[in-house]
C-alpha cells in the first residue's frame, strides 16, 4: 500500500459496508440469547433469578425463565432492532475505519503498518460515528428486552412504534438516553482494534505471510484476544448506559438515576464495585463468539468481495 493517502473508491465503500453489515447480522444472531440475559443482568441485577441460582448457573436459570415465562421468542426479543441497528452500525464503522486508516497512512512505519496512536484515532473517529448514527435503535432494542420486567408499563409493539412512541413521550431526549456513555465507551474499539491489527500482524510475521492472508483461525485468535481485553476493561460503562436507556426520559415516569454521575454514585453506594460488572461474565460468553464471528466473516466476506468486483491486476 502507497504511503499517499487515495480516497477508496465507491466499489471500495461498498464491499466495506455489506461485509462489515453482513457479519454484524450472522453474530447478532447467534448470540442473542446470551445478549438478552447480559442486558437484564445489567439493569436488574440478579433480583428476578430464583434465590438457588449459583453464580455458575446465572445463565442457564436466566435461559430457564425466559422460556418458561415468554417462550423461545423471550430468548430473541431486541433482535429484529438489533439487526435494524448492525445494518448502519458495521457498515458505518468498517468504512470509516478503512478510510481514516487511510488518512493516516502517511504516519505509517517502513512496513506501512500504522501506528499504534493512528489506529486509536481511527478507530474512536469510527466508534463515535456508529454511536451517534445508531443510538435510538439501541435504546428501542433495550427497552424490549427489559419491558417485561417492567410491571405497569404498555409495551411497544414493534421497532417502529416504540421509536414513535419514544420521540412522542420522550423527545430527542429520550431517542439519545445513554450517548454519553456509549461515546465513553468508545474507548472500547480504541483498545480492541489496535489490540487486533497488533495481534494480526505478530501472528503475520509468526507465520511469515501478510496480515490480508491470515488463516480463518488466526483471525479468530486475534479477533477474540483483542475483545477479551477491550470488553473486561471497559465494562461498566456498559451498564451506566444499559440504565440510563432502560427508565426512559418520559416526565411523568419515576426516574431513578438523574445521568451519568449520578447513576455511578448510586450503583456504587448500593451495589459497589461489582454493580459495574453485572452480567459480565455473560458479556464475554456473547461477544468473544461474537467478536470471532463477526471479524472472521467480515474478513471472508471483504476478500471474496474483492475478489469479484476487483479488475484484474488490481492490488487493494
Amino acid at each position: 500500500m502507497s504511503c499517499n493517502y487515495v480516497a477508496p473508491s465507491t466499489r471500495d465503500l461498498m464491499c466495506n459496508a455489506f461485509a462489515g453489515a453482513s457479519a454484524g447480522i450472522i453474530a447478532a444472531t447467534f448470540v442473542c440469547p446470551l445478549d438478552v440475559i447480559k442486558t437484564r443482568l445489567q439493569v436488574h441485577g440478579l433480583a428476578n433469578l430464583p434465590p438457588s441460582s449459583s453464580r455458575g448457573g446465572i445463565i442457564i436459570s436466566s435461559l430457564q425463565q425466559i422460556v418458561k415465562n415468554e417462550g423461545f421468542r423471550g430468548m430473541y426479543r431486541g433482535l429484529a432492532p438489533t439487526i435494524l441497528a448492525l445494518l448502519p452500525n458495521w457498515a458505518v464503522y468498517f468504512t470509516v475505519y478503512d478510510g481514516l486508516k487511510g488518512i493516516l497512512q502517511t504516519y505509517a512505519d517502513s512496513n506501512n503498518q500504522l501506528s499504534i496512536g493512528a489506529n486509536i484515532v481511527a478507530a474512536c473517529g469510527a466508534g463515535a460515528a456508529t454511536a451517534t448514527v445508531t443510538n435510538p435503535l439501541w435504546v428501542v432494542k433495550t427497552r424490549l428486552q427489559t419491558q417485561t420486567m417492567r410491571p405497569g408499563v404498555v409495551p411497544y409493539k414493534s421497532i417502529f412504534s416504540a421509536l414513535k412512541r419514544i420521540n412522542r413521550e420522550e423527545g430527542i431526549q429520550g431517542l439519545y438516553s445513554g450517548l454519553l456513555p456509549s461515546l465513553v465507551g468508545v474507548s472500547h474499539v480504541s483498545i480492541q482494534f489496535p489490540a487486533y491489527e497488533r495481534i494480526k500482524m505478530y501472528l503475520a510475521e509468526k507465520d511469515k505471510t501478510t496480515v490480508d492472508k491470515l488463516s480463518a483461525g488466526n483471525v479468530a485468535i486475534a479477533s477474540s484476544l483483542s475483545k477479551i481485553l477491550a470488553s473486561t476493561i471497559t465494562y461498566p460503562h456498559e451498564v451506566i448506559r444499559s440504565r440510563l436507556q432502560e427508565q426512559g426520559q418520559a416526565r411523568d415516569s419515576p426516574k431513578k438515576y438523574k445521568g451519568v454521575i449520578d447513576c455511578i454514585r448510586k450503583v456504587l453506594h448500593e451495589e459497589g464495585i461489582a454493580g459495574f460488572y453485572r452480567g459480565c461474565a455473560t458479556n464475554l460468553l456473547r461477544t468473544t463468539p461474537a467478536a470471532v464471528i463477526t471479524f472472521t466473516s467480515y474478513e471472508i466476506i471483504h476478500r471474496f468481495l474483492l475478489e469479484v468486483f476487483a479488475p484484474e491486476g488490481k492490488v487493494y
